[in-house]
């Protein structure tokens, strides 16, 4: 049985507790999310790998995407962006190489991590036949299901797939005249098959061979929109919304099956239709986590896209998108080194806290509160335990302080929070500050 099967059930399983612990709720409100769809359990038959749970009343999850895609980019170098990204508190990874030694990364990945890892299988099968028959246009739709056999089998906890972009849906995209035309690898790719051999998307026509093969493996289907706009021009045009359309009906069909469910999308959207998105793709996908990729409400941004996706982030957040994929400064420019990856946690990170503060989740609005208290007392211990990035805010405090005082440098002993206090808290202690020394500080 799966999870959903065991959901509907009535069962709590072991993932549901774990996740429950995490999440700060109880074992049924998971089960009860899992059975109808607005929760899914991000787990592993690796016993290493601890289960995630995305979607309503959790906090909204940030995921880091890796991955080989240049010749001299080596195993090594990936790992080494992976552990900034843990560093940094990133919820899941996806290993997205699409060159090299695939397999041999995913599973130090899978072997070392201790949070779910997701993948686009069409990435591999595009590199495996190209090896195999000398171009990967000669891919076949077996291959196609013998990767994600083969990814499920070995542990992954969620697999993203194109299965919604069919030939109507191109079709659509061109009458219409898009601006940014495609810009998903794996669609572009996909596509680039269906066009030359004149036929319909092998993960459509195959699907329900695709839905056993992740009943069997309890794997997350996450469905990815091929159509996803580029550009903030292209934003709600028909082609991503029939995608949408027909995506929501392969979910209910998944479904059915016993197969948990997400759906990611959607790129570059203006703020004014952020809220428009979510909403459409909740009421079209029957309520089902939704897995953002920005959103990006400005095109503008080049260098700076962790800023613009953090943005947008918070605000789909707010109108209801759970997982919030990252976006780093390399975004649109060339793939990130190990620093950008840090910096695209960090900034999701607090996009996705601030969307929680705003739907009034209870852990995020303690948090914040926590941290009022200690900035009210001028307790910098506990102002850098607070902080989403205590490290850096520590070594701000460390550069910019003279004297490791309870006041900092911006106001001195000028500082408004002292002065004040006398007045308006008479009862509070004349000096709340803690004095932390240079030695108490390292």
């Amino acid at each position: 049985m799966t999870i959903l099967e065991s959901a509907k059930a009535g069962l709590i399983t072991p993932e549901m507790e774990l996740c429950a612990q995490d999440e700060q709720v109880s074992p049924e409100f998971i089960r009860s999310g899992v059975a109808d769809g607005t929760i899914v359990v991000l787990k592993s038959s690796r016993p290493n790998i601890r289960p995630v749970a995305v979607g309503k009343g959790m906090t909204t999850k940030v995921s880091a995407s890796v991955g080989m895609y240049e010749e001299y980019d080596t195993p090594e170098g990936e790992l080494a962006k992976i552990d900034e990204a843990l560093r940094a508190g990133t919820d899941t990874i996806m290993d997205l190489s699409v060159r090299g030694d695939i397999r041999g990364l995913r599973e130090q990945v899978l072997s070392r991590s201790k949070i779910p890892v997701g993948t686009l299988p069409i990435y591999q099968t595009l590199y495996d036949t190209e090896q195999k028959y000398g171009s990967s246009f000669d891919m076949t739709a077996q291959d196609m299901l013998d990767t994600i056999e083969e990814q499920a089998a070995e542990g992954v906890s969620f697999l993203a797939m194109h299965p919604a972009t069919t030939q109507a849906v191109v079709k659509t995209s061109k009458e219409e005249g898009r601006l940014d035309p495609l810009v998903s690898w794996g669609g572009s790719h996909l596509i680039g098959w269906m066009v030359l051999h004149h036929e319909e998307n092998p993960l459509f026509i195959h699907f329900d061979e695709i839905i056993e093969i992740c009943r069997r493996h309890d794997v997350v289907l996450s469905f990815a929109d091929g159509m996803r706009p580029g550009c903030i021009d292209d934003s709600l045009d028909s082609a991503q919304v029939q995608e949408l359309v027909i995506i929501g009906t392969l979910v209910r069909r998944a479904r059915e099956r016993g197969v948990q469910v997400m759906v990611k999308g959607p790129g570059h959207v203006p703020l004014d239709e952020i809220e428009t998105t979510v909403k459409l793709m909740k009421k079209l996908c029957h309520n089902v986590p939704y897995f953002v990729f920005g959103c990006l409400p400005t095109d503008r941004a080049e260098g700076c896209d962790h800023i613009t996706s953090a943005i947008g982030g918070a605000i789909a957040s707010y109108y209801g998108a759970d997982f919030l994929c990252y976006v780093t400064p390399a975004e649109h420019i060339g793939m990130p080194d190990a620093a950008d990856v840090y910096e695209g946690v960090m900034a999701s990170r607090i996009a996705a806290h601030a969307g929680d503060v705003a739907k009034g989740h209870p852990g995020a609005l303690a948090w914040d509160r926590e941290m009022s208290v200690a900035r009210r007392e001028m307790n910098w211990k506990k102002q850098f335990e607070m902080s989403i990035d205590p490290e850096r805010a520590e070594r701000m405090w460390r550069e910019r302080s003279t004297s490791f005082t309870s006041e900092c440098t911006m106001c001195g002993k000028y500082c408004a929070i002292k002065i004040v206090e006398r007045y308006l808290r008479p009862d509070a202690s004349k000096d709340k500050g803690t004095v932390v020394t240079e030695e108490q500080s390292a």
